[in-house]
């Protein structure tokens, strides 16, 4: 395959028809054609169901900020492609991205099995930070861990898990002990562990996959709110306004909102305390700064709507929708949602964590995406809460969103369901 495109979404377009396949055999081939580019990169390597974005975005923005040049690997994307390949928290440019798939591509072997679009982008991320010669990549799996695409790297700095639930269990298993013997696949021999809150039926798992490889382990517990320093340096001048807490003694603001960032930042912390005894510079003042500045799009995030205020975020599983609705109790006002959903996500129990009496609900489809049809998810909502204010299905994002904010006075319009969604929201933004 030797044709040049110049473009990232029809470099990409012939291979969106090999779906989702795991197994690590193409991309093994594919890796080992261009070079072995994995093999030059030190990664930290995360798995999960939900925090593993944050948990990226806390590391490369303390790391960038203690002056390494830090590759992340996140997936997916709300906007466009280059989003998930970033080098110090800049997605990669248009032109380099194409010039890497094409490089990607061109060295496909016609008589081997083709590789997946998420094998293709996978191997241009290896690419593109072996030829960038970044001094460390965090790298989130795609799905599951034992058989995803970045499983490749046999001596990471350190893998996390971040946390398990129930989520694509039509790959991963239908029981939280089968999805955490995937997840716990990322695990090395004698390579240091940082484990999240898991459910007691995944610590059995991961902790026997621990001892078999004999991992150094931290198993986290959430950070703790801590008073704001009386005395502030320069670094953490611009932290000022955001609440502090504290794991492990080390003393830090949080940027993101929800109470499940205090597992998450916490999680960030000891994997910087980890690349700390092994000899990475990374400074107080450097944890203080990056933990300040770091940002993560969609997920339970203040924006606006024509002018009004407007709370988003993914909510796409039923963990990540328990955690919106811990932070919806604390604006203590019903809520309009705005939300479309793909067909495979389980909708009975993300509807169950987040209505409540009073909410009004506005449906729409997922745009160009294998959508659950919103007039059975409105059927579905009204047998779930009978008291809800009112239930409308919308054809498009926008006529949702408009009919929601009628109500903004006294209903508090919240976009979620699905991260998609989200990235089209995100779209409409610049253009309006």
């Amino acid at each position: 395959m030797t044709d040049l495109i110049s473009d990232i979404d029809l470099c990409l377009a012939p291979f969106h028809q090999f779906g989702v396949n795991l197994g690590l055999s193409r991309i093994q081939t594919l890796l080992a054609a261009l070079g072995s580019p994995h093999e030059s990169v030190p990664i930290i390597h995360v798995a999960g169901t939900n925090g593993k974005g944050s948990v990226c975005a806390y590391l490369s923005s303390i790391l960038s900020t203690a002056g390494y040049k830090v590759g992340r690997y996140t997936s997916p994307h709300l906007v466009n492609w280059n989003e998930r390949i970033c080098i110090n928290n800049r997605p990669i440019p248009t032109d380099i991205a194409v010039s890497t798939l094409n490089q990607v591509i061109a060295a496909i072997d016609s008589t081997t099995p083709t590789p997946t679009q998420f094998e293709i982008v996978t191997a241009a991320m290896w690419l593109y930070f072996a030829q960038s010669q970044v001094d460390i990549a965090v790298i989130e799996v795609g799905l599951g861990g034992r058989l995803d695409a970045t499983n490749v790297c046999n001596r990471p700095l350190a893998t996390i898990i971040t946390s398990i639930s129930i989520e694509h269990w039509q790959q991963l298993g239908d029981t939280i002990a089968k999805i955490a013997g995937e997840k716990a696949g990322i695990l090395k021999p004698n390579c240091p562990a940082i484990i999240g809150i898991l459910p007691s039926d995944a610590v059995k798992v991961v902790s026997d996959k621990i001892a078999a490889l004999n991992c150094p382990t931290t198993w986290v517990k959430p950070a703790v709110v801590t008073p704001k320093p009386t005395l502030v340096d320069k670094a953490s001048l611009s932290s000022n306004s955001l609440p502090w807490v504290e794991f492990a003694g080390t003393k830090y603001p949080l940027a993101l909102l929800g109470e499940m960032q205090l597992t998450n930042s916490a999680i960030a912390i000891a994997t910087i305390q980890v690349l700390h005894q092994a000899g990475w510079k990374i400074s107080d003042e450097s944890i203080v700064t990056g933990m300040a500045n770091t940002q993560w799009l969609g997920r339970i995030q203040w924006t606006t709507w024509l002018g009004h205020k407007l709370l988003i975020d993914g909510a796409h599983n039923p963990a990540a929708a328990i955690e919106l609705r811990k932070y919806i109790d604390t604006v203590k006002t019903p809520i309009s949602w705005v939300m479309g959903m793909l067909s495979t996500k389980s909708h009975r129990e993300i509807f169950q964590a987040l209505l409540r009496p009073g909410d009004r609900l506005y449906l729409m489809p997922v745009p160009d995406h294998s959508s659950a049809d919103p007039a059975q998810l409105s059927d579905l909502a009204e047998s779930i809460c009978c008291d809800l204010d009112s239930v409308s299905v919308s054809t498009d994002l926008s006529t949702g969103l408009n009919a929601a904010m009628i109500h903004r006075n006294t209903h508090q319009p919240v976009l979620c369901g699905s991260l998609y969604l989200l990235g089209y929201f995100l779209k409409l933004s610049v253009s309006n």
